[in-house]
Protein backbone atom coordinates (compact mmCIF):
# COMPACT_ATOMS: atom_id res chain seq x y z
CA UNK A 1 0.00 0.00 0.00
CA UNK A 2 1.33 3.43 -0.92
CA UNK A 3 2.10 5.86 1.85
CA UNK A 4 0.18 9.11 2.09
CA UNK A 5 3.35 10.97 1.15
CA UNK A 6 3.68 8.92 -2.06
CA UNK A 7 0.04 9.55 -2.93
CA UNK A 8 0.46 13.30 -2.41
CA UNK A 9 3.55 13.29 -4.63
CA UNK A 10 1.58 11.55 -7.38
CA UNK A 11 -1.28 14.03 -7.04
CA UNK A 12 1.14 16.93 -7.13
CA UNK A 13 2.67 15.53 -10.31
CA UNK A 14 -0.74 15.03 -11.91
CA UNK A 15 -1.99 18.53 -11.05
CA UNK A 16 1.25 20.02 -12.37
CA UNK A 17 0.77 18.10 -15.61
CA UNK A 18 -2.80 19.36 -15.95
CA UNK A 19 -1.74 22.98 -15.43
CA UNK A 20 1.15 22.74 -17.88
CA UNK A 21 -0.98 21.01 -20.50
CA UNK A 22 -3.72 23.62 -20.19
CA UNK A 23 -1.14 26.41 -20.58
CA UNK A 24 0.61 24.75 -23.55
CA UNK A 25 -2.75 24.36 -25.31
CA UNK A 26 -3.31 28.10 -24.81
CA UNK A 27 -6.44 27.58 -22.76
CA UNK A 28 -4.92 29.84 -20.10
CA UNK A 29 -1.76 31.91 -19.86
CA UNK A 30 -0.98 30.65 -16.36
CA UNK A 31 -2.52 29.30 -13.18
CA UNK A 32 -1.73 28.27 -9.62
CA UNK A 33 -3.31 25.78 -7.21
CA UNK A 34 -3.10 25.56 -3.42
CA UNK A 35 -4.52 22.76 -1.25
CA UNK A 36 -4.46 22.98 2.55
CA UNK A 37 -5.64 20.33 4.99
CA UNK A 38 -5.64 20.39 8.81
CA UNK A 39 -3.91 23.75 8.62
CA UNK A 40 -0.96 22.37 6.63
CA UNK A 41 -0.13 23.01 3.01
CA UNK A 42 -0.25 19.70 1.15
CA UNK A 43 0.08 20.91 -2.42
CA UNK A 44 1.09 24.00 -4.34
CA UNK A 45 1.50 24.07 -8.13
CA UNK A 46 2.01 26.85 -10.65
CA UNK A 47 2.51 26.98 -14.41
CA UNK A 48 2.56 29.45 -17.27
CA UNK A 49 2.82 33.21 -17.37
CA UNK A 50 1.32 36.12 -15.50
CA UNK A 51 2.48 38.35 -18.35
CA UNK A 52 3.26 36.70 -21.67
CA UNK A 53 4.89 39.73 -23.29
CA UNK A 54 7.29 40.22 -20.39
CA UNK A 55 7.72 36.44 -19.93
CA UNK A 56 6.85 36.93 -16.25
CA UNK A 57 5.88 33.55 -14.76
CA UNK A 58 3.02 32.87 -12.38
CA UNK A 59 4.49 32.98 -8.88
CA UNK A 60 3.32 32.56 -5.33
CA UNK A 61 2.92 36.34 -4.93
CA UNK A 62 1.18 36.99 -8.27
CA UNK A 63 -1.81 39.29 -7.79
CA UNK A 64 -5.09 38.26 -9.45
CA UNK A 65 -8.32 40.15 -10.03
CA UNK A 66 -10.94 38.27 -8.02
CA UNK A 67 -14.09 39.55 -9.69
CA UNK A 68 -16.96 37.57 -8.08
CA UNK A 69 -14.69 35.92 -5.54
CA UNK A 70 -14.99 39.38 -3.95
CA UNK A 71 -18.56 38.48 -2.98
CA UNK A 72 -17.79 36.08 -0.06
CA UNK A 73 -15.62 38.84 1.46
CA UNK A 74 -18.57 41.21 1.18
CA UNK A 75 -20.76 38.58 2.85
CA UNK A 76 -18.28 38.33 5.74
CA UNK A 77 -18.43 42.12 6.16
CA UNK A 78 -22.22 41.92 6.35
CA UNK A 79 -21.94 39.12 8.93
CA UNK A 80 -19.65 41.29 11.07
CA UNK A 81 -22.26 44.02 11.23
CA UNK A 82 -25.05 41.49 11.77
CA UNK A 83 -23.44 39.89 14.80
CA UNK A 84 -22.75 43.34 16.27
CA UNK A 85 -26.43 44.25 15.97
CA UNK A 86 -25.82 47.03 13.46
CA UNK A 87 -27.59 45.27 10.56
CA UNK A 88 -30.66 43.06 10.75
CA UNK A 89 -31.08 40.79 7.74
CA UNK A 90 -34.79 41.62 7.53
CA UNK A 91 -34.05 45.34 7.36
CA UNK A 92 -35.33 46.97 4.22
CA UNK A 93 -32.46 48.14 2.05
CA UNK A 94 -34.23 51.51 2.01
CA UNK A 95 -33.28 51.89 5.68
CA UNK A 96 -29.74 52.55 4.43
CA UNK A 97 -30.43 53.63 0.85
CA UNK A 98 -33.72 55.59 0.65
CA UNK A 99 -33.79 55.30 -3.17
CA UNK A 100 -34.89 51.68 -2.63
CA UNK A 101 -38.13 52.82 -0.99
CA UNK A 102 -40.34 52.59 -4.09
CA UNK A 103 -39.17 50.08 -6.67
CA UNK A 104 -40.65 48.95 -9.94
CA UNK A 105 -40.60 45.37 -11.21
CA UNK A 106 -40.58 44.21 -14.85
CA UNK A 107 -43.45 41.77 -15.32
CA UNK A 108 -42.59 40.54 -18.82
CA UNK A 109 -44.58 43.13 -20.74
CA UNK A 110 -45.04 46.00 -18.34
CA UNK A 111 -43.81 47.50 -15.07
CA UNK A 112 -45.53 47.00 -11.71
CA UNK A 113 -44.74 48.22 -8.19
CA UNK A 114 -42.76 45.94 -5.90
CA UNK A 115 -45.04 43.94 -3.60
CA UNK A 116 -42.66 44.32 -0.68
CA UNK A 117 -39.30 45.98 0.06
CA UNK A 118 -35.97 44.40 -0.88
CA UNK A 119 -34.32 43.23 2.35
CA UNK A 120 -30.68 42.81 3.28
CA UNK A 121 -31.27 39.05 3.26
CA UNK A 122 -32.59 39.29 -0.31
CA UNK A 123 -29.28 40.92 -1.24
CA UNK A 124 -27.27 38.24 0.56
CA UNK A 125 -29.01 35.35 -1.19
CA UNK A 126 -29.41 36.86 -4.70
CA UNK A 127 -33.20 36.93 -4.34
CA UNK A 128 -33.50 40.70 -4.72
CA UNK A 129 -34.24 40.96 -8.44
CA UNK A 130 -31.45 43.55 -8.86
CA UNK A 131 -29.94 42.77 -12.26
CA UNK A 132 -26.55 42.48 -13.85
CA UNK A 133 -26.36 43.81 -17.43
CA UNK A 134 -28.67 41.75 -19.64
CA UNK A 135 -31.47 41.69 -22.19
CA UNK A 136 -34.46 42.52 -19.98
CA UNK A 137 -35.39 46.21 -19.57
CA UNK A 138 -33.82 46.28 -16.05
CA UNK A 139 -30.75 44.51 -17.45
CA UNK A 140 -30.39 47.05 -20.25
CA UNK A 141 -30.62 49.90 -17.76
CA UNK A 142 -27.98 48.14 -15.64
CA UNK A 143 -25.72 47.81 -18.70
CA UNK A 144 -25.93 51.56 -19.27
CA UNK A 145 -24.98 52.18 -15.65
CA UNK A 146 -22.01 49.80 -15.73
CA UNK A 147 -20.90 51.53 -18.92
CA UNK A 148 -20.92 55.01 -17.39
CA UNK A 149 -17.64 56.91 -17.35
CA UNK A 150 -16.49 58.11 -14.94
CA UNK A 151 -17.95 55.68 -12.43
CA UNK A 152 -20.23 56.74 -9.62
CA UNK A 153 -19.05 56.35 -6.01
CA UNK A 154 -20.17 53.20 -4.18
CA UNK A 155 -23.36 54.58 -2.60
CA UNK A 156 -24.33 56.66 -5.65
CA UNK A 157 -23.87 53.57 -7.83
CA UNK A 158 -26.23 51.57 -5.64
CA UNK A 159 -28.76 54.40 -5.69
CA UNK A 160 -28.59 54.40 -9.49
CA UNK A 161 -29.15 50.63 -9.55
CA UNK A 162 -32.44 51.21 -7.74
CA UNK A 163 -33.60 53.26 -10.72
CA UNK A 164 -32.93 50.33 -13.11
CA UNK A 165 -35.85 48.35 -11.68
CA UNK A 166 -36.09 44.71 -10.61
CA UNK A 167 -36.29 41.60 -12.76
CA UNK A 168 -38.78 39.89 -10.41
CA UNK A 169 -40.66 40.49 -7.19
CA UNK A 170 -38.28 40.48 -4.19
CA UNK A 171 -37.81 37.10 -2.54
CA UNK A 172 -39.61 35.09 -5.24
CA UNK A 173 -36.70 33.85 -7.39
CA UNK A 174 -32.93 33.36 -7.44
CA UNK A 175 -30.95 35.20 -10.10
CA UNK A 176 -27.32 36.23 -10.13
CA UNK A 177 -27.04 40.00 -10.21
CA UNK A 178 -25.69 43.19 -8.66
CA UNK A 179 -26.92 42.52 -5.12
CA UNK A 180 -23.40 42.44 -3.67
CA UNK A 181 -22.65 45.88 -5.11
CA UNK A 182 -25.67 47.22 -3.25
CA UNK A 183 -24.51 45.33 -0.15
CA UNK A 184 -21.19 47.19 -0.31
CA UNK A 185 -23.10 50.45 -0.19
CA UNK A 186 -25.26 49.22 2.72
CA UNK A 187 -22.09 48.30 4.64
CA UNK A 188 -20.62 51.73 3.90
CA UNK A 189 -23.72 53.54 5.22
CA UNK A 190 -24.26 51.23 8.20
CA UNK A 191 -20.62 51.34 9.34
CA UNK A 192 -20.00 55.04 8.68
CA UNK A 193 -16.79 54.14 6.86
CA UNK A 194 -15.90 53.75 3.23
CA UNK A 195 -16.40 50.16 2.09
CA UNK A 196 -12.67 49.88 1.40
CA UNK A 197 -11.71 51.19 4.85
CA UNK A 198 -14.18 48.83 6.54
CA UNK A 199 -12.75 45.77 4.77
CA UNK A 200 -9.18 46.83 5.43
CA UNK A 201 -9.69 47.55 9.12
CA UNK A 202 -12.04 44.67 9.96
CA UNK A 203 -10.78 41.88 7.68
CA UNK A 204 -7.62 42.48 5.69
CA UNK A 205 -5.42 43.87 8.47
CA UNK A 206 -6.27 41.24 11.13
CA UNK A 207 -6.05 38.47 8.50
CA UNK A 208 -2.69 39.81 7.24
CA UNK A 209 -4.05 40.05 3.71
CA UNK A 210 -1.33 42.49 2.72
CA UNK A 211 -1.88 42.28 -1.05
CA UNK A 212 -5.68 42.47 -1.09
CA UNK A 213 -7.32 45.73 -2.13
CA UNK A 214 -9.49 47.49 -4.71
CA UNK A 215 -6.35 48.66 -6.53
CA UNK A 216 -2.70 47.67 -6.96
CA UNK A 217 -0.14 50.30 -5.93
CA UNK A 218 2.73 51.14 -8.27
CA UNK A 219 5.33 49.14 -6.34
CA UNK A 220 3.24 45.95 -6.70
CA UNK A 221 1.91 46.41 -10.23
CA UNK A 222 4.56 44.22 -11.84
CA UNK A 223 2.99 41.32 -9.90
CA UNK A 224 -0.52 41.86 -11.31
CA UNK A 225 -1.38 39.10 -13.77
CA UNK A 226 -2.65 40.24 -17.14
CA UNK A 227 -6.00 39.02 -18.47
CA UNK A 228 -6.25 36.88 -21.60
CA UNK A 229 -8.82 35.27 -23.85
CA UNK A 230 -8.60 31.48 -24.14
CA UNK A 231 -7.52 29.82 -27.40
CA UNK A 232 -5.60 32.84 -28.73
CA UNK A 233 -4.26 34.28 -25.46
CA UNK A 234 -5.06 37.73 -26.79
CA UNK A 235 -4.76 40.23 -23.96
CA UNK A 236 -8.05 41.64 -22.67
CA UNK A 237 -7.88 45.25 -21.46
CA UNK A 238 -11.49 46.44 -21.13
CA UNK A 239 -12.83 47.68 -17.78
CA UNK A 240 -15.46 44.96 -17.30
CA UNK A 241 -18.15 45.82 -14.69
CA UNK A 242 -16.31 49.08 -13.95
CA UNK A 243 -13.19 47.23 -12.73
CA UNK A 244 -10.05 48.96 -14.02
CA UNK A 245 -7.97 46.73 -16.27
CA UNK A 246 -4.69 47.76 -14.62
CA UNK A 247 -6.18 48.69 -11.22
CA UNK A 248 -3.86 51.68 -11.00
CA UNK A 249 -5.90 53.99 -8.78
CA UNK A 250 -8.23 53.64 -5.80
CA UNK A 251 -11.67 53.45 -7.46
CA UNK A 252 -14.54 55.64 -6.34
CA UNK A 253 -16.84 52.67 -7.00
CA UNK A 254 -15.63 49.98 -4.60
CA UNK A 255 -17.51 47.02 -6.00
CA UNK A 256 -18.73 44.52 -3.41
CA UNK A 257 -19.48 42.14 -6.24
CA UNK A 258 -16.27 42.21 -8.25
CA UNK A 259 -13.73 44.83 -7.17
CA UNK A 260 -10.94 43.13 -5.23
CA UNK A 261 -7.54 41.83 -6.26
CA UNK A 262 -5.54 39.38 -4.13
CA UNK A 263 -2.92 36.62 -4.06
CA UNK A 264 -3.52 32.93 -3.53
CA UNK A 265 -1.92 33.09 -0.08
CA UNK A 266 -3.82 36.20 0.99
CA UNK A 267 -7.14 34.65 0.05
CA UNK A 268 -6.19 31.43 1.82
CA UNK A 269 -6.08 33.43 5.07
CA UNK A 270 -9.73 34.33 4.49
CA UNK A 271 -10.73 30.75 3.67
CA UNK A 272 -8.82 29.47 6.72
CA UNK A 273 -10.66 31.91 8.95
CA UNK A 274 -13.99 30.54 7.73
CA UNK A 275 -12.82 26.94 8.06
CA UNK A 276 -11.66 27.65 11.62
CA UNK A 277 -15.08 28.91 12.68
CA UNK A 278 -14.21 32.60 12.38
CA UNK A 279 -10.71 32.64 13.90
CA UNK A 280 -7.26 32.98 12.38
CA UNK A 281 -3.95 32.79 14.26
CA UNK A 282 -5.84 33.12 17.52
CA UNK A 283 -7.71 36.25 16.40
CA UNK A 284 -11.49 36.03 16.37
CA UNK A 285 -12.99 37.71 13.32
CA UNK A 286 -16.46 36.13 13.39
CA UNK A 287 -18.19 33.83 15.85
CA UNK A 288 -18.58 30.11 15.05
CA UNK A 289 -22.36 30.55 15.01
CA UNK A 290 -22.09 33.38 12.48
CA UNK A 291 -19.79 31.37 10.23
CA UNK A 292 -22.16 28.40 10.46
CA UNK A 293 -24.99 30.62 9.27
CA UNK A 294 -22.90 32.29 6.57
CA UNK A 295 -21.82 28.97 5.07
CA UNK A 296 -25.23 27.28 5.19
CA UNK A 297 -27.70 26.67 2.37
CA UNK A 298 -30.25 29.51 2.48
CA UNK A 299 -32.53 29.06 -0.53
CA UNK A 300 -36.11 27.85 -0.02
CA UNK A 301 -36.92 24.22 -0.82
CA UNK A 302 -36.82 23.58 -4.56
CA UNK A 303 -35.34 26.92 -5.63
CA UNK A 304 -31.81 25.57 -5.99
CA UNK A 305 -32.98 23.48 -8.95
CA UNK A 306 -33.58 26.68 -10.91
CA UNK A 307 -30.16 28.33 -10.57
CA UNK A 308 -29.37 27.79 -14.24
CA UNK A 309 -25.66 26.79 -14.39
CA UNK A 310 -24.41 23.24 -14.99
CA UNK A 311 -21.62 23.87 -12.48
CA UNK A 312 -24.24 24.47 -9.74
CA UNK A 313 -26.18 21.22 -10.07
CA UNK A 314 -26.44 19.71 -6.60
CA UNK A 315 -25.67 23.02 -4.90
CA UNK A 316 -27.80 25.48 -2.99
CA UNK A 317 -26.76 29.07 -2.33
CA UNK A 318 -26.35 31.41 0.59
CA UNK A 319 -24.24 34.42 1.59
CA UNK A 320 -22.77 34.78 -1.92
CA UNK A 321 -21.51 31.18 -1.96
CA UNK A 322 -22.55 27.82 -3.37
CA UNK A 323 -23.22 25.12 -0.75
CA UNK A 324 -23.22 21.46 -1.83
CA UNK A 325 -26.36 19.65 -0.69
CA UNK A 326 -26.58 16.70 -3.13
CA UNK A 327 -23.10 15.45 -4.14
CA UNK A 328 -24.61 12.87 -6.51
CA UNK A 329 -26.03 15.64 -8.68
CA UNK A 330 -22.72 17.53 -8.98
CA UNK A 331 -20.43 17.31 -12.02
CA UNK A 332 -17.62 15.52 -10.20
CA UNK A 333 -16.32 14.55 -6.79
CA UNK A 334 -17.64 16.60 -3.88
CA UNK A 335 -18.68 16.46 -0.25
CA UNK A 336 -21.93 17.53 1.39
CA UNK A 337 -21.50 20.83 3.17
CA UNK A 338 -18.62 22.14 1.06
CA UNK A 339 -18.93 25.81 0.12
CA UNK A 340 -17.12 28.48 -1.87
CA UNK A 341 -17.32 30.62 -4.99
CA UNK A 342 -15.44 31.62 -8.14
CA UNK A 343 -14.87 34.67 -10.35
CA UNK A 344 -15.38 35.75 -13.96
CA UNK A 345 -11.67 35.27 -14.73
CA UNK A 346 -11.46 31.83 -13.11
CA UNK A 347 -10.25 32.33 -9.51
CA UNK A 348 -11.92 29.69 -7.37
CA UNK A 349 -12.12 28.35 -3.83
CA UNK A 350 -13.91 25.59 -1.97
CA UNK A 351 -13.82 24.82 1.74
CA UNK A 352 -14.57 21.28 2.95
CA UNK A 353 -15.53 21.61 6.64
CA UNK A 354 -15.88 17.91 7.45
CA UNK A 355 -12.51 17.20 5.86
CA UNK A 356 -10.93 20.38 7.31
CA UNK A 357 -9.53 21.31 3.91
CA UNK A 358 -9.40 24.22 1.46
CA UNK A 359 -8.74 24.26 -2.27
CA UNK A 360 -7.83 27.44 -4.16
CA UNK A 361 -7.12 28.04 -7.84
CA UNK A 362 -6.01 31.31 -9.43
CA UNK A 363 -5.99 32.27 -13.12
CA UNK A 364 -7.06 35.18 -15.39
CA UNK A 365 -9.04 33.95 -18.42
CA UNK A 366 -11.99 35.99 -19.69
CA UNK A 367 -15.48 34.46 -19.31
CA UNK A 368 -14.43 31.49 -17.23
CA UNK A 369 -15.80 30.98 -13.71
CA UNK A 370 -15.87 27.30 -12.72
CA UNK A 371 -14.82 25.40 -15.84
CA UNK A 372 -13.05 22.27 -17.10
CA UNK A 373 -9.64 23.01 -15.53
CA UNK A 374 -11.27 23.65 -12.17
CA UNK A 375 -13.12 20.35 -12.26
CA UNK A 376 -10.02 18.45 -13.39
CA UNK A 377 -7.99 19.81 -10.47
CA UNK A 378 -10.83 19.22 -8.00
CA UNK A 379 -11.31 15.60 -9.06
CA UNK A 380 -7.61 14.78 -8.79
CA UNK A 381 -7.09 16.43 -5.41
CA UNK A 382 -10.34 15.29 -3.82
CA UNK A 383 -9.46 11.69 -4.66
CA UNK A 384 -6.91 12.00 -1.85
CA UNK A 385 -9.45 13.11 0.77
CA UNK A 386 -10.73 10.26 2.91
Amino acid sequence: MKTRECRLQEIHHRVQEILQCTCSEKEVAGASVLFIRDGQEELYCEAGFADIREKAPIQRNTIFRLYSMTKPVTAAACMLLMERGVIDLLDSVSRYLPEFESLRVWQGETWAPACRPVTVRDLLTMQSGIPYPGETPPGRESAKLFGESPAFPTVKFAEALAQCGLEFQPGTQWRYGSSADVMGAVIEVASGRSFRDFLKEELFTPLEMVDTDFYVPAEKRSRLARTYEGGTLKEYTDNHLQIQSRMETIPVFQSGGAGLASTIDDYSHFTAMLLNGGSWKGKRILSPATVAYMTSAQLPEGRRHHMGWDSLYGYSYGSYMRVLESPGEAAGTGFAGEYGWDGWLGPYFSNFPRQNASLLLMMQRKDTGTWRLTRQVRNVILSEID
